[in-house]
């Protein structure tokens, strides 16, 4: 199972259409082998909701800048061995979260950071990032400075649940 995720696409009816359809090409470039999309909040308006079902089937939770009835806030489900959660904000405490959950990869957007971490209580964190705002992930030492690109991300888990993920920079 292949998945794409995009999150904090912020896109109104106000948009410059051009805007909208190059992201549409390249959400198809970069998505073109999916079996679902995940769109981790702050998707906005239906009629850009509707334009990437028609890439793959999708999921979607509620942001908050969302004017879209019926997201819900959180949502899980199940790939293999692996149960995936999806939010817009991450919670306070995280650890619990996952744990009451019964999760062990938490997508999530907000930050508009590209973002993939494992952590020590044995949950995958996954950040797409932003495709039309986004922001430069953590500086760390001894590495150059990150730039902020537009981003998505694809999770894979193939059968023998073995995952791979990759950020993918779009060219807009």
């Amino acid at each position: 199972m292949k998945l794409g995720i995009l999150s904090d696409t912020h896109i109104t009816i106000n948009y410059e259409k051009d805007k909208v359809n190059a992201l549409i090409n390249q959400l198809k470039l970069a998505f073109k082998d999916v079996d679902e999309i995940i769109h981790a909040g702050d998707i906005c308006e239906n009629f850009f909701l509707n334009m990437v079902k028609e890439i793959a089937p999708t999921r979607c939770v509620k942001g908050n800048f969302d004017n879209i009835k019926n997201l819900d806030l959180f949502t899980k489900f199940s790939i293999g061995r692996y149960n995936i959660g999806i939010i817009h904000i991450l919670p306070d405490n995280v650890e619990d979260f996952v744990k009451k959950q019964d999760i062990q990869i938490l997508i999530f957007g907000h930050t508009h950071q590209p973002l993939i971490k494992g952590t020590h209580f044995n949950v995958l964190l996954l950040n797409p990032g932003s495709p039309t705002m986004p922001k430069a992930p953590i500086e760390r030492p001894g590495f150059i400075k990150p730039i902020a690109r537009p981003s998505v991300i694809t999770l894979n888990i193939d059968e023998n649940d073995i995952l791979s993920t990759f950020i993918i920079n779009l060219k807009l």
